[in-house]
């Protein structure tokens, strides 16, 4: 019997052309939504996601065939990862694949914010000359805290290493950091939120994550502090980042992630809110494409490949 795998989501040609060379057919459908993989589901021994396609209980269960589930990218709450190890459907993410991505976009988005890169772009295409008002701010001799330092969090502490700050993290679940990041100064939550210039968040959204960056903290971080987001939306609260931006608690903020990343589906609310954040000019933001590379493309599809073949599921 032909074992067949389901890919749902655009992926560099390198992973089906590799599948299909140790045996595997491929059926390869960017079109497909959750009710229709429900009805086919159950014909694949795997299926390769991204993000649209929510692997709950219930597709689980009508995957009876399902021996592994690949998501390309890293975050794993699409998945009832619990619940397939129950049923042993071997679950695994790539991070590896764009974590260098992360890092570079991050850290152009910084920059962009400290040195008023965006703002002084659209004024000189409007013939506007305003040098002193752009006056920028090193990040030189600051104090950056990293909050989760797995794949993307290492990768970005590795890029600000040779930039003369102070780089310091909290981890929760690493308990010693490499030889690499001996640089990398490891700290509780505590002092990373109230010594830090600019507070980077890397972390998956879990029912710890969820809402971390709420009015509470926000108030206990230094006057001024940057809050930079390329993880996830849900672990800050949008709400109380506006409060701080408009008191001035939060000098700027970076954000490639967001609460509601529809916009066609905002709420009377929710669209307000955001009017609000896309009003400020001290605030950076991208539409959740920080690890989406060319390069990071191949790269995961790589990863996932090479994670099927050392998960044996053949």
């Amino acid at each position: 019997m032909v074992k067949k795998i389901l890919i749902t989501d655009h992926v560099h040609p390198l992973l089906t052309e590799k599948l299909k060379q140790i045996g595997f057919e491929v059926d390869y459908d960017t079109t497909l939504d959750n009710s229709r993989v429900d009805n086919i589901i159950h014909n694949y021994v795997g299926i390769i996601i991204n993000s649209k396609i929510i692997m709950d209980k219930s597709k689980i269960d009508k995957g009876k065939n399902l021996r592994f589930i690949g998501r390309l990218g890293s975050g794993l709450e699409i998945i009832d990862v619990g619940y397939a190890k129950i049923k042993k459907i071997k679950v695994f993410n790539s991070p590896e694949g764009n974590r260098n991505a992360v890092a570079e976009h991050e850290i152009g988005m910084i920059l962009a914010l400290m040195n008023n890169l965006i703002r002084s772009d659209r004024e000189v295409r409007n013939y506007h000359w305003n040098r002193e008002k752009n006056r920028g701010t090193e990040l030189k001799g600051k104090t950056i805290g990293i909050i989760g330092l797995g794949h993307t969090g290492s990768a970005f502490a590795k890029k600000l290493s040779s930039w003369e700050l102070k780089v310091i993290s909290y981890d929760k679940y690493r308990t010693q950091y490499p030889s690499s990041l001996r640089f990398v100064e490891k700290v509780d939550l505590n002092t990373v939120i109230t010594r830090s210039d600019i507070i980077s968040l890397h972390l998956p959204l879990t029912h710890e994550t969820k809402s971390l960056v709420n009015e509470s903290f926000i108030s206990h971080c230094k006057d001024g502090v940057i809050i930079s987001n390329t993880s996830r939306g849900d672990i800050l609260d949008t709400k109380a980042l506006l409060e701080g931006l408009d008191s001035g608690k939060v000098s700027g903020a970076c954000l490639d992630v967001f609460e509601n990343e529809k916009p066609e589906t905002f709420s009377d609310k929710e669209r307000e809110m955001y009017q609000r954040l896309y009003k400020m000019e001290n605030v950076v933001l991208t539409p959740h494409i920080a690890g989406w590379t060319k390069e990071s493309l191949q790269l995961i599809a790589g990863v996932v490949f090479d994670k099927i073949i050392k998960g044996k599921i053949l």
